[in-house]
Parts: C-alpha cells; structure tokens; sequence
C-alpha cells in the first residue's frame, strides 16, 4: 500500500484472505492508514484498491468468513467475468499468447498450434480457467517435438480431448509418464529436459505465489535459499514470472 500511494493497488484473490489482513485492507480504505510490520506509527496512503476473487464474498461474509464491512467497501463497482468455457472464442487468442509468451522465456524455437489440436483446446472444459490454459501451453510448448503442436502432443501433455470432463490438463490414472523418451530426446537430452522442466515448474511456482519466493519455496518444496540459487542460475526474472495470468475467471 505503501508503494502504491497516490495510485492503485490491485489484490487477487481477496477471498482467501483472513479476517487479521482484512481488517488492515479495510483500515487503510476506510482511514487512509497502514502500519509497517514493526513500525512505530501510522503512514498516510491514498491508494485506489481493486480487487478480484473466485468465491461468492457474500456468501463468505454471511458465514462470518468475510468482513461485512469490507465487502461493502470493495463492492462498489463489481464486474463479474465469465468463465473460459463461456467465451471460447477467446480460447485461439490466448493460446497463442501463451504460446509466444512461454516460448521467448524458454528461448525455443517458434511452435504453431495446428487446427485439429486448436479445436480440442477449444472443446476443453477448462475449470481452472485462463490460468489452468496457460499451464497447459506452457507444458506443450516444452514437450512438443516439432515447430507445429499437434493432436498427439496434446495427448502426451495430458490435455486431449479424451480427458474427463471438468479435468482438462490433467492426466488420467495410469497415464504415462510426463516426460518419456521421445520426449527427453527431443529436449536435447536428459540435462536440457531437467533444466527445461525445473525452469517449468519454478515459473510456475513463481506465478502461484505472486512473485513470493519464500511461498513459491514452500509451494516447490525446496529450500528458498537453494530456489534463489536456481533463479539466479536459470535467469528467470522473479517479477515478470510472479504476475498473474489476466483473469481468474
């Protein structure tokens, strides 16, 4: 908040939040102040907040899991997005960001969704949203064997379209390995697969803890200084990698 005076201030997943850290949002709403972990006195701030959450928040302050108080203050101008599968036309332009996106970071050469796996994409379920299509892409776009992602690559991800309902992206009981030998090979080999999955799923962890490097640690379970190696090792930049996907759906 601090940071953000005279600006906006934007808080994913307010839901998950407890009663102790809402009631500090809605002090520094409500009187414009805020207190430093260990500080001695109250800092002014004129920050505009926006907020965004999955949960119904009336129906978590109706069982006390949610402040009234600060339910009101935030539901000023709500906007409710819709789900992925409600607007799956939008589905073609986000893959191929994500597909751009994962391969720079990746630094890979281009990859192209071919029509018949765009269409199974487009099928999908999808109940994670923008988020669980952006894992996905970023799964195919290390696993793909060639520049164009095809219906078998997404099989191998484990996001085909004979995955159950409501469960797109994740592999079926008795499913293959995630990286088997075709898959290894094509990476270049056993280390170039490693680097590839562990830059993969730190990206990832990043991206889930918004940016947080002691909870991604926790989330990746590892030690946080031995991530922090990993980081600087891997050159992945913590603040681009921290911010979330737009939308939560």
């Amino acid at each position: 908040f601090e940071q953000a005076d005279g600006g906006s201030i934007f808080l994913d997943e307010i839901g998950d939040m407890s009663l102790r850290a809402q009631a500090k949002v809605l002090r520094a709403i409500q009187e414009g102040e805020i207190e430093r972990v260990g500080g001695g006195g109250a800092i002014r701030v004129d920050v505009r907040v926006l907020a965004a959450t999955n949960q119904e928040l009336e129906a978590l302050a109706r069982d006390g899991r949610f402040r009234d108080d600060l339910y009101f203050r935030l539901n000023v101008v709500p906007m409710r997005v819709p789900p992925l599968r409600e607007r799956r036309d939008d589905i073609p332009a986000l893959v191929n960001y994500f597909l751009e996106r994962c391969r720079v970071e990746n630094n890979l050469p281009p990859r192209a969704i071919a029509p018949e796996a765009m269409t199974i994409l487009v099928d999908l379920a999808w109940p994670g949203n923008v988020r669980e299509l952006a894992n996905v892409v970023e799964r195919l776009v290390i696993l793909s064997r060639g520049p164009a992602i095809g219906p078998a690559d997404l099989e191998r991800a484990g996001a085909s379209g004979g995955a159950p309902a409501g469960r797109a992206g994740t592999p079926p009981a008795g499913a293959a390995p995630l990286l088997g030998s075709d898959e290894i090979a094509a990476a270049g080999g056993l280390i170039p697969a490693r680097r590839a999955f562990e830059i993969a799923c730190i990206r990832e962890g990043l991206r889930a803890a918004a940016g947080n490097v002691s909870e991604a640690a926790r989330l990746l379970r590892i030690d946080r200084t031995n991530l922090h190696k990993k980081i600087q090792a891997y050159g992945i930049d913590v603040e681009r990698n921290g911010s979330r996907a737009p939308e939560n759906g």
